[in-house]
């Protein structure tokens, strides 16, 4: 039986706020497991024994410990992760030691609540919306820890290349050999421009995160949506990064995530479907 559309919408806002809070600890955690991570490895291969510190203390997860205040350390209660309402109750505070709570973790929760909204209305509680869903989530979650870290974790973006195209072998978005050639694309486009600018300037331009989240989008959504994404999120970084300059008074070129605008324009063509094309003819 279908649900009303009423509430098959009213489910998905609150679905998508209680993923955005679960977003938010990836965001957070992510980075912090994979340095632990790379610390083990660099010392396992040096043949470096642990300091006495470092072997007490647990590796986290992304479920492990418990969410907690950072400064006064003290747990934080079910009633106060609440998605959005939260926030709201504790006015901003920890109940604790009245610690302020950062903005982003709201702004993330209502953000996933929108988008999620947005794409069940889009597509219907159908594997396509589902599907959708996961690429939303997946692309939330890249653009915060890029933002936070300069880094697009391999742990989501090929995963979420691999279930692109695994999804398009069944015609979900578009058909098998469109997704193949757009991962394959979407990787050596980017790999090309890096290339070429570590020729001309002897620096690097960018990530190879970059390249594997491009990839990914090509595998969801097929090579030729790649000129599109390509354009429409150099555009918008190029504006922010003027805009960053202007305000900010830095002259001076520092690094800046593309990852984000490469979401973000990724985003918008899986939402709009070939309309895209309308807007930005390519």
């Amino acid at each position: 039986m279908q649900l009303p559309l009423e509430l098959t919408l009213a489910f998905s806002l609150i679905l998508g706020a209680t993923v955005g809070s679960f977003l938010n600890v990836v965001i957070h955690r992510l980075p912090k497991i994979l340095d632990q991570k790379w610390s083990a490895d660099c010392r396992n291969y040096l043949d470096i024994k642990p300091t006495s510190e470092e072997a007490e203390t647990k590796s986290i997860s992304l479920l492990w410990p418990a969410s907690s205040c950072p400064k006064c350390k003290n747990k934080i209660r079910a009633w106060h992760n609440i998605p959005i309402f939260g926030y709201i109750l504790l006015r901003g505070k920890c109940k604790d030691c009245g610690e302020a709570i950062s903005p982003r973790y709201p702004i993330v929760e209502l953000l996933t609540a929108i988008f999620s909204l947005a794409v069940i209305w889009k597509f219907g509680p159908t594997s396509q919306g589902l599907a959708a869903l996961l690429v939303t989530w997946s692309l939330i979650a890249l653009t915060g820890i890029d933002f936070d870290e300069h880094l697009l974790p391999d742990s989501i973006t090929l995963p979420l290349m691999w279930a692109g195209l695994i999804a398009n072998s069944f015609g979900l978005f578009t058909d098998l050999p469109s997704a193949l050639w757009g991962a394959i694309l979407g990787y050596m486009s980017l790999w090309s421009v890096y290339q070429v600018f570590k020729l001309v300037t002897g620096k690097e331009g960018m990530g190879f995160g970059d390249f594997k989240l491009l990839a990914a989008l090509g595998a969801w959504l097929g090579w030729n949506y790649l000129p599109t994404i390509i354009l429409m999120s150099s555009l918008v970084g190029l504006v922010f990064a003027l805009l960053f300059m202007i305000f900010s008074g830095n002259k001076k070129s520092a690094p800046i995530a593309f990852g984000p605008y490469l979401a973000v324009a990724g985003w918008i063509c899986l939402f709009l479907g070939p309309d895209v094309f309308a807007i930005l003819p390519i």
